[in-house]
């Protein structure tokens, strides 16, 4: 498994693990590949949408002011100041931001007065170079088309679902928040999917509507590209060894032909640093390492071993991050076949529902994960948000072929 970069490079090169590329952590890596992935389909559908003239550009006015514009002096400003602070402490503890990004990135630790010297020193520049400028705004009408709010839909997506994958996570492990309520904020493990699903609908909903986007079309777009992300993103899982796998594996049986990595894996030097240690490291050595008490399991694993993540499990498990990145491939591809036969808006997005809500459901089988009991039903959390996806799917798909008449044309003919 690759925590970060540096252990990819240590597989393909040799190198030191725990060097200065650590600070690129698998996961994240993956995830921003996900929306990348997501963004180009989004964009190439919306451009199809509108050669189809199912949707279509809007006019819009803007403001140019080649004056003093305060909106961006505070923007620029406080980047700066955030920039100052933050790049000089990060150069004087690259150790522990090598370790933990998020903890160092979103603490309030920093040289700020470099920081603030930063922003006086841009706004000194700013007023001199704007002084002398036309102070009287400029209006301009702009053609805008659809898919040039790709970027902006995207990163709106990120960041709702991020937040809303984040939030269901906590809810499922509210034990494990409540010990450490900074720590599994700022995790980038443990995110939950339909959390982040439910939230970035709800956000991007609202704002294509202000663009006269319409929903339909894009709950359809958007379907094909939440598989291409969804499959990217549990690659993710699958590399850095996130703790998204599955139970402990079953006997293999005789019939299977594919790799036995596919079936029961491991995970060595799993970021969670999970179960018991590599061969590199004797049990004796780290007894001693974990002994010196109030370090964390990272820097008993760098004391005893060497390396910051120097476990694998103890009883292999089924690596289900690699079915699911294979049923959302083959789930896209089947969608992206048959996109421009379905004539119906919004019967798309449905079918995307039954097949995730059926793939998530079965999947979960032989997952980790909390159960609860409900209505004599023993499922975790992700299981009834999966039985729920299925029906909306079929009442959706049903309603929208009553709406446009074809039940009503399919029964004439049969009269």
């Amino acid at each position: 498994m690759y925590p970060d970069l540096s252990y990819f490079f240590h597989d393909i090169f040799g190198s030191q693990p725990d060097n200065w590329t650590s600070i690129v952590k698998t996961f994240g890596f993956f995830l921003a590949l996900a929306f990348l992935g997501s963004g180009w389909v989004l964009r190439s559908e919306l451009k199809r949408y509108e050669e189809e003239d199912l949707l279509s550009s809007i006019r819009k006015k803007i403001t140019i002011n080649e004056g003093f514009d305060i909106q961006e002096l505070l923007m620029n400003g406080l980047f700066l100041f955030i920039a100052g602070g933050k790049l000089p402490y990060i150069s004087q503890n690259f150790d522990q931001m090598k370790a933990d990004p998020s903890s160092v990135l979103f603490s309030t630790a920093g040289n700020w007065i470099i920081g603030i010297v930063a922003a006086l020193a841009y706004g000194v520049f700013y007023y001199f170079s704007k002084k002398d400028k036309n102070t009287k705004p400029k209006v301009q009408q702009i053609e805008i088309h659809p898919y040039q709010k790709t970027g902006d839909i995207v990163i709106i997506a990120a960041i709702s679902g991020i937040v809303g994958a984040r939030l269901f996570s906590i809810l499922e492990n509210f034990d494990a928040f409540l010990k450490d309520p900074i720590g599994t904020i700022f995790s980038g493990s443990g995110l939950t999917i339909y959390g982040g699903l439910i939230v970035a609908f709800i956000v991007v909903y609202w704002y294509i509507k202000k663009w006269n986007i319409k929903p339909i079309y894009m709950m359809d777009i958007a379907s094909m590209a939440i598989l291409v992300g969804y499959g990217i993103g549990r690659m993710g899982c699958q590399f850095s060894g996130d703790g998204d796998w599955g139970i402990i594996a079953a006997a293999q049986p005789e019939w299977w032909f594919l790799p036995d990595w596919l079936w029961a894996y491991d995970y060595p030097n799993n970021v969670t640093n999970s179960d018991l240690l590599l061969e590199h490291c004797s049990l004796e050595k780290y007894s001693e390492a974990r002994q010196s008490g109030g370090r964390s399991t990272e820097d008993i694993c760098e004391a005893a071993c060497g390396i910051r993540y120097c476990h694998k499990l103890s009883a292999p498990v089924y690596p289900t991050p690699i079915y699911e990145t294979a049923l959302s491939f083959i789930g896209f591809g089947i969608l992206w076949a048959i996109r421009k036969r379905i004539k119906i808006a919004g019967v798309l997005f449905f079918l995307y529902m039954i097949y995730n809500g059926t793939e998530r459901f079965f999947i979960e089988q032989i997952r980790v994960n909390e159960r609860y009991d409900y209505m004599g039903l023993n499922w975790s959390q992700a299981q009834y948000i999966s039985a729920l996806f299925v029906l909306i799917g079929i009442a959706g798909v049903l309603f929208l072929l009553f709406k446009s008449g074809k039940f009503k044309k399919s029964t004439d003919l049969k009269e």
